[in-house]
């Protein structure tokens, strides 16, 4: 890629807050947030806000509102009692991590103040300002914070189960430690033994898209590590014709792949695999192909949790119908038909976005304009698509990869170059960022 190629534009913004923290740690867990100058106190207001989800989203967005508003009755419903730090399980899959590196409690970052119901909502219904849990109980609201997150939905690849992951040479990364504890142990055995790997990556929107490209790189290198590089076939599958939605990235990693004995299959999105066979199906553009492997990194295709996706506020038409993501304006993060609606994080519909570092750039924004809505106020916020993806090539080696919905690169730190491989990029996803999430669930960054 030559320099003159590369779109890049620096948020000053950022650079300020950069430059005030010391080391920066929160850069590539936030951005992407266009505010104007407030000196607003906290609004006083007896509303009742519902937040649903008490993921990195819900958390951020609870302890949030708690300061920015007095008065209010703030609930919070999820059923789940530990936390995991998603950005982790690269790492827990490819033996950088151990498990319980990634695994933490929500009561840990649960503000004073807020009532948490430990149930999950079975409906939405947003014609009458209320959710269904899954115990039967009824909760109206004023307001309602959507933070769901997402569904894997392993029964899309025909034959595959979660229960396959850490047997007969299948891997996937995503949803629990666990999985990815097991995929490192078939990694593990593959980049020992060798043979051929299949690396899969679904199609449509994705948790982490840059996670299978990671994934597939760290085993390349392990093999390397190890002395073994001879023993491995592998093949990356993407679903179309592209790797990577940044145009710059996506010319590198169409060179960076090969050069390393990755070979490119593309148009191979995954529909089947036949465990004890060790024989995956591909529905390619000349019909179904049969591939025999001996490791697979499933990544199954990713919606809305299914009661937000039989909902009301599931995009009706449009490209995100399919995932039956929330709708929301991609700017305000508003729901444009229930307007006392917000959502943030891996469940909405916007073209750019299902990290952690879209989350720190989202839940501000839906912070603010919820607030400014039960204000009377013009919103004040923007999301402008910002997403960062610390793009680990190597143990040792990342691109700190930041952009917008325009597909500019953002970066947070000047003196990295956003299109090559460097140590700094690693050391933030290998030692820093996940304080700077921690400080994320509690609003402060």
């Amino acid at each position: 890629m030559s320099q003159q190629s590369k779109s890049t534009r620096i948020n000053p913004g950022r650079r300020k807050f950069l430059q005030a923290s010391g080391l920066g740690l929160a850069a590539t867990a936030g951005g992407g947030v266009l505010t104007s100058p407030s000196s607003h106190a906290a609004v006083q207001t007896s509303a009742h806000i519902v937040i649903v989800g008490a993921g990195a989203a819900g958390l951020d967005a609870a302890n949030r509102l708690s300061r920015e508003l007095n008065g209010a009755k703030i609930t919070i419903i999820d059923s789940r009692v530990e936390h995991i730090y998603q950005p982790g399980l690269t790492l827990v899959a490819t033996g950088i991590w151990k498990p319980q590196k990634v695994m933490d409690q929500n009561a840990r970052y649960m503000p004073d103040g807020v009532d948490w119901i430990q149930a999950r909502v079975a409906e939405f219904d947003p014609s009458a300002n209320a959710v269904v849990t899954d115990a039967g109980q009824r909760i109206n609201y004023d307001y309602l914070m959507v933070t769901t997150g997402l569904q894997v939905n392993y029964d899309a690849v025909e034959g595959m189960s979660p229960d396959l992951i850490g047997q007969m040479g299948i891997g996937c990364v995503y949803d629990k430690p666990d999985y990815a504890a097991r995929t490192w142990a078939m990694i593990d055995q593959y980049t020992d033994q060798g043979g051929v790997g299949l690396f899969t990556r679904a199609q449509g929107p994705v948790k982490c898209a840059g996670a299978p490209l990671k994934v597939t790189m760290l085993t390349e290198d392990l093999f390397e590590r190890k002395g073994t590089r001879d023993r491995g076939e592998m093949y990356y599958t993407p679903p179309g014709q592209k790797l990577f939605s940044q145009p710059d990235i996506n010319e590198f990693l169409k060179e960076e792949l090969p050069s390393r004995g990755i070979t490119l299959q593309w148009d191979h999105p995954l529909v089947g695999i036949e465990p004890e066979l060790k024989r995956a199906t591909f529905a390619t553009p000349n019909g179904n192909e049969r591939i025999d492997y001996d490791f697979i990194h499933v990544v199954p295709p990713m919606q809305s949790p299914e009661p937000l996706a039989n909902s009301e506020l599931a995009w009706q038409s449009g490209s995100f119908a399919a995932g039956h993501w929330m709708e929301v304006d991609q700017y305000t993060l508003q729901h444009p038909r229930f307007t006392n609606v917000f959502g943030s994080g891996d469940c909405v519909g916007t073209p750019i976005g299902k990290t952690a570092a879209s989350v720190k750039a989202q839940v501000p924004v839906a912070v603010s304009n919820l607030v400014s809505s039960i204000a009377n106020r013009e919103f004040a916020a923007r999301y402008t698509g910002y997403t960062s993806c610390p793009l680990v090539t190597r143990k040792g080696e990342a691109i700190l990869v930041e952009f917008d919905y325009a597909l500019d690169m953002v970066p947070s730190f000047p003196f990295i170059n956003p299109h090559e491989k460097h140590w700094f990029p690693w050391m933030l996803k290998d030692r820093m960022l996940h304080s700077a999430y921690n400080a994320m669930l509690r609003g402060r960054v």
